[in-house]
């Protein structure tokens, strides 16, 4: 029997639009867009795996869910598993691979004399905890705000802000796969992200920054990690973010740098660790001084760190290449080209 998560969670979407448009009608921009923009991913056109992605979410076993945890380093969701369901649920999991941001748990585990099976762990290419555990302790408090997370992938971040506290979550990445991974754990999260008063919190639109309309101002909190050295023109994405942000909002940004002064910028001549789409990394300083160009105030870098081959490796659910393979075989501080290593800032900033 399939189940209609897709569904559900579309339906979700467009009750807290409808509900945040009550107060603020640049949300009725939204949600003149929404058809499309949910329709648009489920295209065969657009992407030819949508069809096997939507199946592979709607025969996911239907469990009964204890309690999940939001507010863990792995996305626990503890629910007792046979293993018939433990091989439905794995085997369909898998065919939404590579899981590249997480991890995650589904499952309880085992008492002793227990007849129920193993949890499943999705164990991510990335140790996306390790990440929110850097960023994590320098935010404003989440609790009661509307956030907005940009290019949140399989959604990990998204949920554990909605762990923190978030009231609304508005996760943003225009990844045809990536939207039915965050479905496939929407699946097994369900009610267990209600509001007191009901309806779901942490929601996803598959669609880049740029297909969002501007100066909508309904974030307290917008996110954008990852996502900068991926922009041919780095000024526009800081402007498309703080037009997300109410006056006052709080931006998170989290980016590749290198090191140097306020006049340091790497221009990759062709790849950087064999990504193709990089453009832009620059010096800490160069950065903040980006972010006070676009008019940000009370600019602060509260992290800096080199990416490690345990943050970012090869797992089971990840059997691609990964950091290791674009790192110089003899000198691990530099890239496959040459360039320096990956070493990742987060910036925090008001509008």
């Amino acid at each position: 029997m399939l189940n209609d998560t897709i569904l559900h969670a579309e339906r979700e979407l467009y009750l807290t639009l409808l509900t945040l448009a009550q107060h603020h009608p640049m949300a009725y921009e939204w949600l003149k867009q929404l058809p499309t923009w949910l329709n648009d991913i489920k295209d065969k056109a657009n992407y030819a795996h949508a069809p096997a992605y939507q199946a592979s979410v709607a025969r996911l076993p239907k469990l009964t869910v204890n309690n999940v945890q939001l507010d863990s380093d792995i996305l626990t969701i503890n629910a007792p598993l046979s293993d018939s369901e433990r091989k439905q649920a794995t085997a369909l999991l898998k065919q939404l691979m590579p899981w590249r941001k997480g991890p995650f748990q589904i499952g309880s585990s085992q008492n002793e004399g227990s007849e129920q099976a193993e949890p499943i762990f999705i164990d991510t290419e990335w140790h996306s905890d390790w990440k929110w555990q850097r960023v994590a302790p320098h935010l404003g408090t989440l609790k009661g705000r509307r956030v907005l997370d940009v290019g949140g992938g399989s959604g990990y971040h998204g949920w554990r802000m909605a762990g923190a506290g978030a009231d609304t979550v508005i996760i943003i990445d225009p990844s045809c796969l990536f939207y039915h991974q965050f479905m496939a754990i929407r699946h097994f999260v369900g009610s267990a992200d209600d509001h007191d008063t009901g309806g779901y919190r942490t929601h996803y639109i598959p669609v880049p920054l740029e297909a969002l309309p501007e100066n909508s101002q309904l974030f307290d909190t917008v996110f954008s990690m990852g996502v900068l050295y991926h922009r041919q023109s780095p000024f526009e994405h800081l402007q498309q973010l703080k037009g997300q942000l109410v006056k006052g909002g709080e931006l998170v940004l989290e980016t590749l740098v290198i090191e140097g002064d306020a006049n340091t910028v790497l221009v990759p001549h062709d790849r950087y660790a064999q990504m193709n789409n990089v453009y832009f990394l620059p010096s800490v300083a160069a950065l903040i001084g980006w972010l006070e160009k676009a008019g940000f105030t009370e600019v602060r870098c509260v992290d800096v760190a080199v990416t490690s081959t345990d943050e970012q490796r090869k797992t089971e659910w990840m059997n691609y290449h990964s950091l290791a393979d674009f790192l110089d075989v003899n000198d691990s501080t530099k890239t496959i080209e040459g360039y320096p290593a990956p070493m990742r800032a987060t910036i925090i900033a008001k509008k």
